[in-house]
Parts: C-alpha cells; structure tokens; sequence
C-alpha cells in the first residue's frame, strides 16, 4: 500500500487529517506509528477544529520538520531548507485548493457549533476532507 493510500485508510479508520498525512511518513522516517499518531492529533480540523490552517497541511508540515528540520540552533542550513520547503507546499496545495485555511475549502467554520454541524450535514469529512489529505501526500512524496 502506498503512502496515499495508508493515508485515505487512517483518515477513514477515524484519525484526523494531521495524523492521516503525517503518520505514514513519520513511520517510514523511523518514527513509531502511536508517537506519530499523537503527535498530530492536535492539529486536526485545523488546528484543534478551529478552522484555521487544514490539518493535511500541518501535517505535511510536522513530515517535512521530521525530514529536513535542524537539530542544532545554529544548523541555518537546515532551517532555510525547512521553511522554503513548506513554502513550496503550501504553493502546490493552493494551487490545488485555492487555500490552506480549513474553513475557507470547506465553505463553514468548524470551529463554531453551527460550522460543525453543516458540515457535518454536508458530510464534508467524508466527502471533501479526503481529497485535501490525498493532495497533501502526493504533494509530499513528489517534494520529499
């Protein structure tokens, strides 16, 4: 099964979106699979279901940091790499999706009762959320 596919599975098992990306790379990188998962978790629905930066996105952030990030505080190398990384993802995900902010790809707030429940109603999670979590890997394994 490739990375995308372990990502649609984890994200229909019930993970969030950060952990649906994030962990299949994390675990390939030498991470374990419940540290991964934990990590990510408070990224989901962007960012602790506020509707702020997608969750697919933050994970493909925590991938790329797991990757590329310094360790040292004086490795500038590996900073720059990192962050001009991430700015060519978030380039190639709106290119995609026109945006990186939950709330504005799937048209509610999230973060709000009323937000959560059209979503819900529209079954968003099932219907759209897949898509970006997709996109956001096969944006990852063709950068990374």
């Amino acid at each position: 099964m490739n990375r995308a596919d372990k990502a649609a599975s984890l994200f229909n098992d019930g993970f969030n979106c950060a952990q649906s990306v994030f962990c299949p790379f994390a675990v390939d990188m030498g991470m374990e699979r419940d540290a991964a998962l934990k990590t990510a978790q408070a990224f989901g629905g962007g960012m602790a279901q506020m509707g702020e930066t997608c969750g697919a996105v933050t994970g493909a952030f925590m991938a790329i940091g797991l990757k590329y990030g310094r360790t040292r505080a004086d490795d500038d190398e590996s900073k720059r790499r990192t962050y001009a990384l991430v700015r060519e993802f978030v380039e190639q995900f709106r290119a995609r999706n026109g945006t990186i902010v939950c709330r504005e790809l799937l048209g509610c707030d999230i973060g709000t009762t009323e937000g959560n429940r059209i979503a819900k109603d529209k079954q968003l999670f099932s219907t759209v959320c897949p898509g970006f979590v997709r996109d956001a890997v096969i944006i990852l394994e063709e950068m990374l």
